[in-house]
């Protein structure tokens, strides 16, 4: 087990060492959509890459959700096979989101010999996600706002 302070410094060096394995920007929140991002996840069970939608609205949170679900068998067919869609997520905050992701058990951040698999994880379904995001955005953000 290790001690806080340890943990910390072993997140901070794995985090580093993705940084300088796959040197690139990602999309993460920068998707146009006010509180909706990409994010990765890495625990010491299994890693995941994740898109969330969260605005404060239920309806609009909806809205966006849908549009992904209405690409859902593109997605899964062309990009990423293994998505999981979950309209009704809470966070341990006990802040309710929807959340599409995909993840892979059985790896952890804490074991240096899984870093090179996490890596390889976060970098090909992040990448399949945002080439997705990217050829769909027009019509993902095509919701009435006034609603």
């Amino acid at each position: 087990m290790y001690s806080k302070e340890e943990t910390q410094r072993l997140k901070r060096e794995f985090w580093i060492a993705f940084a300088e394995k796959y040197p690139r920007k990602w999309m993460l929140y920068d998707t146009k959509i006010k509180d909706a991002a990409f994010k990765f996840y890495a625990d010491n069970k299994k890693a995941q890459v994740i898109m969330e939608i969260e605005p404060r609205s239920d309806h609009k949170r909806f809205q966006y959700f849908e549009k992904m679900e209405s690409l859902k068998n593109i997605l899964r067919e062309e990009h990423i096979k293994d998505l999981v869609f979950e309209r009704h997520f809470i966070l341990e905050n006990g802040k309710k989101v929807s959340r599409i992701w995909v993840e892979k058990t059985g790896l952890s951040m804490n074991n240096r010999q899984h870093w090179d698999a996490v890596f390889e994880f976060f970098n090909d379904h992040m990448d399949a996600f945002e080439r997705f995001f990217y050829e769909y955005s027009d019509y993902i953000m095509d919701i009435d706002l006034n609603e």
